[in-house]
């Protein structure tokens, strides 16, 4: 009582001074507590478009894209070689590509557990070195078994970039700039794609296997060097422990999300009517009226360029008219393009793939960048999710088209094909729908 009375007197009675202010503050302090106010996170810090981090940052992962799919299809063209020189069948001159998919598929899967726990950015320059080392070993391997091993070596290594790259560009990249530097990565899907397919061909055919697979090994290195040291560091993200169940729970979650789930749906309809194109349009061409041979047929993939252009545009546009409607448009243009290929001059048919390469390579890089906005937390599991999507439909529908072929030739692939687009088209536009409900 008497302390208190004394506390009234000084609040009552004292007038204030600088030296008495401090004790009466010590001694109200001591009957209410100051509360601190609750502190919130720090505000994200983004790389935003026409900056130097922006642009190094895509260029990085344009050169990190570009080397992953000229690694991983550089031996496409070198197959009729294998089997010759190793004496083995055409069927097992592919696993030297089938066996570096189907890995990639898997590790693509992992890779984001991996990320949470190693950063995105180490993570993708150890994967980009490994995967170029491997082609280089590949160059000197002397027996067939060994190729085999470390081409599927080479591919559960490769799974450590696409979803992760995919993960850095929708945590870094500021929202408003995504499609672009989104669609700069999937151009250098495109043109790795293309320029492992042909440049090994023309290095083999004048020189060697193994010299070309050890120039597109040691242009692999070079380009993990000049990613690692062009790609800023991760800003809004932090490596920390997790547990399985982490990633389980975080794989579910996504998948029960009504629009990711149907972005991964579209992911397996785009990838699977792709490669099914492309790999029954050789077995139409060969045969009569067309005839052509087989160095005419590997200047079919120069078509890839149409993806170049149409992936970098498809992004930029997004950003400026909406990701759903361009990717939309991107699916039409496929079906517009599949359509084209039932003509018979070559010239049409030609037309017709070209049109279906820009399209897809358009969708699929809007619907890259959409995984990222829409997954909100855990963005690497989400980037994983489609990507095992994308590459199964590679695998199942690019093997079920050949059903369709044996059964009805190429009117049978184009039914096939036109509807798994069409499911596709249905399933964007619901996606759409779902996402706009959401955001009111």
């Amino acid at each position: 009582m008497l302390a208190r009375f004394g506390v009234f007197q000084k609040v009552f009675f004292i007038m204030p001074s600088a030296a008495a202010s401090r004790p009466l503050a010590s001694e109200i302090d001591t009957l209410e507590p100051t509360i601190a106010p609750p502190q919130s996170d720090p505000p994200k810090q983004y790389l935003t478009r026409g900056t130097p981090g922006y642009r190094k940052a895509s260029l990085a992962l344009f050169m990190s894209g570009y080397s992953t799919f000229a690694l991983l299809y550089c031996v496409q063209p070198l197959m009729p070689i294998f089997a010759d020189e190793f004496k083995v069948s055409p069927a097992m001159s592919s696993l030297s590509l089938s066996l570096s998919t189907g890995l990639l598929a898997l590790a693509i899967f992992c890779a984001a557990a991996i990320s949470e726990r190693f950063g995105r950015r180490s993570l993708m320059f150890c994967s980009l070195m490994g995967a170029s080392l491997c082609t280089l070993a590949c160059a000197i391997m002397p027996s067939w078994n060994l190729i085999l091993v470390i081409r599927a070596l080479e591919g559960l290594l490769l799974g450590g970039v696409p979803a992760v790259a995919m993960a850095y560009l929708s945590e870094e990249i500021d929202p408003k700039g995504i499609g672009a530097a989104m669609g700069l990565y999937i151009a250098g899907n495109a043109l790795g794609g293309m320029s492992g397919r042909v440049f090994t061909g023309i290095l083999a055919e004048y020189l060697s296997w193994r010299v070309a697979l050890a120039v597109i090994g040691a242009f692999g290195i070079a380009a993990a060097i000049g990613f690692f040291t062009m790609l800023p560091p991760s800003r809004n993200f932090k490596p920390r422990r997790s547990s399985a169940s982490h990633h389980v729970s975080a794989w579910l979650g996504h998948v029960r999300k009504g629009p990711l789930a149907l972005l991964f749906l579209i992911g397996f309809l785009l990838m699977g009517s792709f490669v099914t194109i492309y790999n029954y349009s050789g077995f139409r061409l060969v045969v009569e009226p067309y005839h052509l041979n087989q160095t005419e047929l590997g200047l079919i993939f120069t078509a890839y360029l149409c993806g170049v252009g149409s992936s970098w545009v498809g992004g930029t546009l997004s950003d400026r008219f909406g990701q759903f409607q361009v990717m939309m448009a991107g699916i039409i243009l496929m079906f517009a393009g599949l359509m084209t290929t039932l003509a018979s001059p070559l010239i049409l048919i030609i037309l017709g793939i070209a049109m279906l390469t820009a399209g897809f390579f358009m969708a699929h890089a809007v619907a890259s960048a959409l995984i990222g906005r829409l997954a909100g937390a855990n963005k690497g599991h989400a980037s994983s999710l489609y990507l095992l999507a994308y590459y199964l439909g590679s695998s199942i529908a690019g093997s079920i088209g050949g059903k369709f072929w044996s059964a009805g030739g190429w009117s049978a692939v184009i039914t096939f094909t036109g509807i798994m687009l069409a499911l596709a088209l249905v399933a964007g536009q619901t996606a759409y729908f779902l996402s706009c409900r959401k955001a009111r």
